[in-house]
């Protein structure tokens, strides 16, 4: 078999069989001999739940960074996700928006995308297209308890499996993808690096999702989101409808202490009344629940600044979740892991031949942070809003920027050019610095062009669909 060039002899192991894991394996393996992942649990087969993953109870998305940064790594992906029920979400052409200025409206030209599913199918095409190559393979039922090496050098991992004892497996590069409960700082300060700065933004959301029948027919059927309104005083409360697979509605609610949504069924579709308008519930009034109610209290923004440590050891690289985890109100992970392992697979890919290079894990520490930085300043800007956060308050350039976001999203209503800029950092294609570009501070200082809506902007079809749903007998 001809080899590929760039690859060696060289070994990989990454630790943790979630999507970052799977997205690290797929970046290193055409560089390397062999790439095992490391998961604690088993995996399934097919498209079902993975345990250690509380949080696929509740809505993803992959936002259109996010997404062309799979399909980069994994040629086919997205096709393979919409054959296999996934939706292609044009924005703001199929977004029905609540924004706390107003209704975004549904631009006829679309710029940007969401793909949506539920994360069992979204694991579930990843997954099957990283393991079909044999380079790859998974040790599952197996922890990884420690690293080898010094602080100049890692060499590999001690693991603890079914048996009694530990065992080491060697390797020239080691990816920590294991997610918020990661090890990294604990495994580093053993090694003698200490140092590392930590930083936990927590707004107090709690979410509770279930999954609904939908009314309709999900394909071509709009994301709907009433976003909170940090400026109201009450607790700020959330909610969203997401078209997934097989017909299904993915919906999740959320809200601050003091208004925060329970595991009571009954109490799911009034909690949704809560909201600052009413349209998910009057949607959810005609759909049928598939699930109970799944709440998760982890919430909060955490971050680990790795790429500012005086000292970093060649062989190690920490990915994802590991580095920071997001509020899932901001539908960033998946999308910001993606883009962590894209960076990870173009630095190996113009590196010297011969797999991991001296200096490569510090160069990829600090280009995994560059999309890190773009969401963390999106995810902790919004949060830091509301009077419920803890970890860190608004101070005056805080202030400031939220008053100029306000004013740009408010012009966002009514204006193109706004809601094209505002949707180019939300879904991870620009840093939030073009925000202040010339045309983009025009934009906003002359306000939106059109008059605000006074509802949401569902079309005649999609009206006329509910309309007939709402005459069925249930």
């Amino acid at each position: 078999m001809k080899e590929t060039p760039g690859r060696s002899a060289a070994r990989a192991v990454v630790v943790g069989g979630s999507i970052a894991g799977m997205l690290a394996a797929a970046a290193v393996k055409d560089h390397v001999g062999g790439v095992e992942i490391i998961e604690a649990h088993d995996l399934p087969e097919g498209p079902g739940p993975r345990v250690g993953v509380p949080q696929a109870a509740h809505l993803h998305l992959l936002q259109s960074g996010g997404a062309e940064a799979i399909d980069g790594l994994l040629p086919g992906a997205l096709d393979q996700l919409l054959a296999e029920g996934a939706h292609r979400i044009p924005m703001t052409t199929n977004t029905v928006i609540h924004s706390p200025e107003g209704w975004y409206r549904r631009w006829r030209r679309s710029t940007h995308y969401l793909i949506a599913a539920s994360r069992d199918l979204t694991d579930h095409v990843v997954r099957e297209l990283v393991l079909k190559d044999p380079r790859v393979r998974v040790r599952p039922r197996t922890r990884a308890v420690g690293l080898l090496g010094d602080r100049r050098q890692v060499t590999g991992v001690r693991l603890h499996g079914d048996g009694p004892g530990e065992t080491e497996l060697t390797a020239d590069l080691v990816i920590d993808a294991s997610g918020r409960a990661s090890h990294a700082p604990r495994w580093l300060a053993r090694l003698g690096i200490g140092g590392l700065r930590q930083d936990r933004i927590d707004s107090g959301l709690v979410y509770a999702s279930r999954i609904y029948r939908a009314p309709v027919p999900t394909r071509d059927w709009p994301m709907v989101a009433v976003n909170a309104d940090p400026r109201l005083p009450r607790p700020g409360n959330a909610g969203g409808i997401l078209p997934i697979e097989d017909d299904r509605w993915h919906v999740s609610l959320m809200g601050a202490p003091g208004g925060r949504p329970t595991r009571d069924a009954d109490a799911f579709e009034p909690f949704a009344r809560t909201l600052r308008h009413p349209v998910v519930a009057d949607l959810l009034a005609h759909a049928e629940p598939l699930t109970g109610v799944s709440v998760t209290h982890s919430t909060a923004n955490s971050r680990s600044y790795y790429e500012r440590l005086a000292s970093w050891p060649e062989g190690l690289v920490v990915l994802g979740d590991s580095v920071a985890a997001f509020n899932p109100i901001h539908g960033q992970g998946m999308s910001v892991a993606a883009q962590g392992a894209a960076a990870l697979r173009d630095l190996l890919r113009n590196g010297p031949a011969g797999g991991p290079s001296a200096g490569l894990a510090r160069r990829a520490q600090r280009a995994i942070a560059r999309p890190v930085e773009v969401a963390w300043a999106l995810a902790v800007g919004q949060d830091i809003r509301f009077s419920t956060t803890t970890g860190r308050s608004p101070g005056p350039a805080d202030r400031l920027l939220h008053r100029y976001v306000s004013r740009l999203s408010r012009t966002a209503t009514g204006s193109f050019r706004a809601a094209t800029a505002l949707t180019d950092v939300l879904t991870l294609q620009a840093p939030p610095s073009t925000l202040v570009r010339p045309g983009v501070l025009l934009a906003a200082a002359v306000g939106p062009l059109r008059p605000q809506l006074h509802g949401p902007p569902l079309t005649a079809a999609e009206r006329h669909l509910l309309d007939t749903a709402r005459k069925r007998p249930r």
